[in-house]
This record gives C-alpha cells, sequence and structure tokens, in this order.
C-alpha cells in the first residue's frame, strides 16, 4: 500500500510541477590520471582527466543538474572549478582551493552538485589548484531548453574548439623553480588548438582538422584554456560571425579574427562556402608590452573540405602582428549583448558600491627564494595569502582567524597609475574580503598599472556575470569617463582582459551569497 501511495504522489508532482519533466540530472565521473603524452617529438607523463587533454566534454541544458564524481588518482592534490557556471546558491561546487573548497588529496573524491540556472552557451572547467590546469581542462555545452531555439540561424552542426598551452618539461616542476627563485615560471613551448600544437620549429607535429561540408553552417564552441596568454583566431578565406561570449547572446556581427583572453569562450558561425580545399587556421598571442616575456609561438591547423583531393595546395592567411591592437580593438569595441525581450540586459543603474581597484605587480622579501625577494600580484597593494582552511568553510561555520573583512575599496593612496613606475614595490600580505550586502548593486574600476610592468590582466569573476559598462587607455577619470558608459547593450561576460597601462569598468548585482571572488 505504502508504494502505491508513492507513485501516486510522485504522479501528483509531476502534473503539478510539469517544468521539472523537462530538467534531468547528469551524472559524470573524473577520474584525475597520469597519462603518458607525446607532443613536440617528446613524451612525458601529464595529470589528466579520464586520460585525455582536452578532458571529456560536459554537456547540459538549461535548468538541468549536473552531479560530477572526482577521484583523485595522482599524488597532487586537486579541484575542479566551473568557469562561468553561476553556482547559485552553490557556492561549494564552484572548486578553487582554499576559497570554496579544501583541496581534494590522493586517493579521495569530492561530489561536486549545481543546477544550471539561466545560462546556456559554452564554458570551460579546469584544475584550480596550482599549475595543474595546464593539461586539466575541457569544455562545458550547455544546450537551451527544450523548444527553445538559438537566436540565431540553427547550425547545421557544432565543433568544439579548445585553445591551449603546452609546456615540454613538466608544468609542476617549472612552478616550484619559480617559485624558487621568485621570479615568473619559464614560458610554454607552443600553443595547442583541441590538444594539437602543429607543425612547429625542429618537430612535424600532427595538427587538428576541421572537416566540413559545402554550403553548411558551423556553430564553432572556442574556448581560450591557456594559462597566460590572449590569441588571435583566424580561418583563411572565412569570415566568421559572433553569437556569443562567456555563455551570453551578442548581437551578431561579421569579423575575420577572433581575440579571446584566458578563460574566455566564444561562438561564432562559420559558413563552408569556399571552394573545395584545405584552409590554414592560426591562433597567435597578442602581447602589446616587449618589457613582458611570452610564448610568441603561432600554432596551425587546417579546415577541410569534404571530397577534396588528396594533398591539395593549403591556402594561407595573413597572421595578425602580435602587437595589433586596431585588431582587439575592433572586436571587443564591436561587442553587445543582444538585450532582446527574451534576454534583456539587466545592468545596474543606481550603484551601492563603487570600487576602484588598482592591478599590480610588486616584490616582496622571501628567505626562501635564492634572491631573497620574489614577485608578486596585488591589488590596491594587498597580496592575497591562501589560508589554510577554506574561506567558505570559515564563513558558514563562523570560523574566526581565517580572513578579514577590511579589503580596501580603493587604493591606499593615489599616484600616477601609468606614469612612471613607483620605487617602493613592496605590497601588504594578508586574506583580507570586502564585503557587499545581498543583492547590492556594484561598480567595480579594474585599473592597470606601470608598477614594475604594464601588462594585460586577464581577470575572472567567480558566481557572476558581469556587464563591461566602459574602458579606456590610461587612468580612470570618474568624472569624464562614466559620461561614456554604454548602460543600455554593454557586452556580458565573466571574464575580461584588462588593458595593457589601461581600465576597464565593470557592473553586476550581488545575488548569489557566497559566489563572489577574482
Amino acid at each position: 500500500m505504502k508504494s502505491c501511495f508513492g507513485a501516486i504522489f510522485l504522479l501528483l508532482l509531476a502534473f503539478l510541477f510539469p517544468a521539472s519533466v523537462d530538467s534531468l540530472v547528469r551524472h559524470y565521473h573524473f577520474n584525475v590520471v597520469y597519462t603518458d603524452t607525446t607532443k613536440l617529438c617528446s613524451t612525458k607523463s601529464i595529470v589528466t582527466v579520464n586520460g585525455r587533454c582536452p578532458g571529456p566534454t560536459l554537456y547540459a541544458r538549461e535548468d538541468d543538474t549536473v552531479v560530477v564524481r572526482v577521484t583523485n588518482h595522482v599524488d597532487h592534490n586537486i579541484t575542479i572549478h566551473w568557469h562561468g557556471i553561476r553556482q547559485l546558491r552553490t557556492a561549494w561546487a564552484d572548486g578553487p582551493a582554499y576559497v570554496t573548497q579544501c583541496p581534494i588529496q590522493t586517493g579521495q573524491n569530492y561530489v561536486y552538485n549545481f543546477t544550471i540556472t539561466g545560462q546556456r552557451g559554452t564554458l570551460l572547467w579546469h584544475a584550480h589548484i596550482s599549475w595543474l590546469r595546464a593539461t586539466v581542462y575541457g569544455a562545458i555545452v550547455i544546450l537551451p531548453k527544450r523548444g527553445v531555439p538559438y537566436p540565431f540561424p540553427k547550425p547545421d552542426k557544432e565543433k568544439i574548439i579548445i585553445l591551449g598551452e603546452w609546456w615540454k618539461a613538466d608544468v609542476e616542476a617549472v612552478v616550484n623553480q619559480a617559485t624558487q627563485f621568485g621570479l615568473p615560471p619559464n614560458l610554454s613551448d607552443a600553443h595547442t588548438i583541441n590538444g594539437f600544437p602543429g607543425p612547429v620549429l625542429n618537430c612535424s607535429s600532427q595538427g587538428y582538422t576541421l572537416d566540413v561540408k559545402t554550403g553548411k553552417t558551423y556553430l564553432l564552441r572556442i574556448i581560450n584554456a591557456a594559462l597566460n596568454d590572449e590569441l588571435f583566431f583566424k580561418i583563411a578565406g572565412h569570415n566568421l560571425t559572433v553569437v556569443e561570449t562567456d555563455a551570453a547572446y551578442t548581437k551578431p556581427f561579421e569579423i575575420d579574427t577572433i581575440f579571446i583572453s584566458p578563460g574566455q569562450t566564444t561562438n561564432v558561425l562559420l559558413k563552408a562556402n569556399q571552394p573545395n580545399g584545405k584552409y590554414l587556421i592560426a591562433i597567435t598571442p597578442f602581447m602589446d608590452t616587449p618589457a613582458i616575456g611570452y610564448d610568441n609561438h603561432s600554432s596551425f591547423a587546417t579546415l577541410r573540405y569534404k571530397n577534396t583531393p588528396p594533398n591539395p595546395k593549403i591556402t594561407l592567411t595573413k597572421i595578425p602582428p602580435q602587437n595589433d591592437t586596431p585588431t582587439t580593438r575592433s572586436f571587443i569595441d564591436s561587442l553587445r549583448s543582444l538585450n532582446s525581450n527574451q534576454y534583456p540586459a539587466r545592468v545596474p543603474l543606481n550603484l551601492d558600491h563603487s570600487l576602484l581597484f588598482t592591478i599590480s605587480v610588486g616584490v616582496n622579501p622571501c628567505d626562501t627564494c635564492i634572491g631573497r625577494s620574489k614577485l608578486v600580484a596585488d591589488i590596491n597593494n594587498v597580496s592575497f595569502v591562501l589560508p589554510s582552511i577554506a574561506l567558505l568553510q570559515a564563513h558558514y561555520y563562523n570560523i574566526g582567524g581565517v580572513f578579514t573583512d577590511d579589503f580596501p575599496g580603493h587604493p591606499p593612496f593615489s599616484f600616477n597609475y601609468t606614469g612612471p613606475s613607483l620605487r617602493n614595490f613592496q605590497t601588504n600580505n594578508g586574506t583580507r574580503l570586502y564585503r557587499l550586502g545581498y543583492n547590492s548593486s556594484v561598480q567595480i574600476v579594474l585599473q592597470g598599472t606601470t608598477v614594475i610592468a604594464p601588462e594585460n590582466h586577464p581577470t575572472h569573476l567567480h558566481g557572476f556575470n558581469f556587464f563591461v559598462v566602459g574602458e579606456g587607455l590610461g587612468n580612470f577619470d570618474p568624472v569624464e569617463d562614466p559620461k561614456w558608459f554604454n548602460l543600455v547593450d554593454p557586452v556580458e561576460r565573466n571574464t575580461i582582459g584588462v588593458p595593457t597601462a589601461g581600465w576597464v569598468a565593470i557592473r553586476f548585482r550581488a545575488d548569489n551569497p557566497g559566489g563572489e571572488n577574482f
């Protein structure tokens, strides 16, 4: 009798809440293992998920619940971050080590459980501890709810394009050496497209091939999973129509070169409308600061039309110069939110918090470093110190002594941020947070500086999307610059590159408790 009553009760629930029938619980099992891998004519053991790099693609629909059991079989601690997932009321599933969770130790497992709410598009997952994300990463594809079409012409097929970096050396050894010397880690040896570096000097490495059919339209889900480098992406003889960035729809526009920072995603429509043949696909780094080291290698793949004869001549393309700022500006300035009735751009207009964060590099004493000093990153002259207890755990259980909530909302003193570099490079160290009231509206101006050396700073906001309302070079002017802010249809993102010796202004609503951290 009890089982019959239970069945009737569940049936009644299905009729009362029919929307729940369309959502699923999707289960994944990620085994973190060592895998021998050959690239650039050399073999090494790397940390992977399920023996693959890039790892498996996580597929779900809007409103689905995703359950991922991660089992750690390597001798490194591990966490996985679902980069760009809002994590509404599930901040403990976000993944940054010592922020929302303690790392998963060797032989242990952890279950991530979250529901995808109000999102659809392309995101990525990657390790979020040390530099394991160099090989531990993959795509997240969020499809619209069943019966809901894309707000652009339906493609015939979809392809995932993941851009990455590759080191011949063991990446953890590279990081450990950098820590020992107090200097930046050695540069990567190549960039990759779906794990393939393509041909490089002294090594005819295999490249990725994108197969297409004449007359078909393809949705390319492009992901920059590189650790450091902003990249150009270009296909010879073909234009690309941008329709989405960071899982938020955009007003479509056509362009021949994509610019994409680490952690960003861009969906484009590709029309296979050229004669049969092979066409070069190129990714090349962007760097507009000669003082900063970077991997200056380009990587190549090919687009191949079906029925192309064997060994055809490859159609080449002109690669953008590595300091091609006009091309980056053309791409960034073209980005606009779709801002339709179905997908409105809800830009906060009245602000509860207006913050200015200066992003710099400093030099601190280091007794354990060979040079007795080390380079450190800082915001408002504060360098973050990782706690031994996860911040979210300390907040939830009211554990004292783990962090303070006195992070400065503005620089401790004003100076010419993009002028001649200061002489005093030492920063303050601490685990300091800035508290926001629930549902408050926030503006943050991220100000780049020339302290030690100017450079572009990719910045990601966990647990939120934000609107990019303004951007410029030099020092932010709080009186004049806001007059030019786009408060109608600014692009919506979760990751932004702060321009070299410049600034960017973002706005968001703090409607996700426990979810905000850069």
